[in-house]
């Protein structure tokens, strides 16, 4: 699993990524049926790229996944992570988010993971647990002031998962 540092030129084939996959029609991992809007926009994406780490995977010229990783002391938070919905259930994900932990743990001296999610998830949570991430008890309300979608059902909250490296 080759993952690479994104660039700026990458902006809006990730933001394309990243609203396809929370916010299209199809794959697993869609949020479409709790929150409606984009996920991301492209100036967030442009300045996660300058001020994080971000990792995308192509096939061939495609690009296929990505991960935002963003490091905090020893602690990394894993965020905008995204697998193209035609090539999901094809066990891609769990190597993109093993090779960033790898790469977060080698290069980042990381030792604690930590991530947020919706709360109504429950099969997302349990795809982050079978990779060994816990449920921490802290619950936030939806976060409507990131322009991340607004939620079409009342007291979405968002969770946060973590592991520890």
């Amino acid at each position: 699993m080759k993952l690479e540092s994104a660039n700026i030129n990458e902006a809006q084939r990730i933001n394309d990524l990243l609203n396809l996959a929370y916010r299209g029609k199809k794959g697993w991992t869609t949020e479409a049926s709790l929150v409606d809007g984009d996920r991301s926009n492209i100036s967030d994406v442009k300045l996660s790229i300058e001020n994080s780490i971000f990792l995308i995977y192509k096939n061939n010229a495609d690009l296929v996944a990505c991960i935002c990783l963003e490091p905090k002391g020893d602690e990394v938070y894993i965020g905008s992570f995204a697998v193209h919905p035609d090539h999901q259930a094809e066990g891609l994900g769990k190597s993109i988010l093993r090779a960033a932990e790898t790469y977060a743990i080698n290069e980042l001296n990381s030792r604690k993971f930590i991530m947020v999610v919706l709360s109504k998830r429950t099969e997302l949570i349990a795809f982050y647990e079978r990779r060994g991430y816990q449920r921490s008890g802290l619950n936030k309300e939806y976060p409507l002031h990131l322009n991340v979608g607004i939620p079409k059902i009342n007291g979405l909250t968002i969770e946060q998962l973590y592991k520890n490296a």
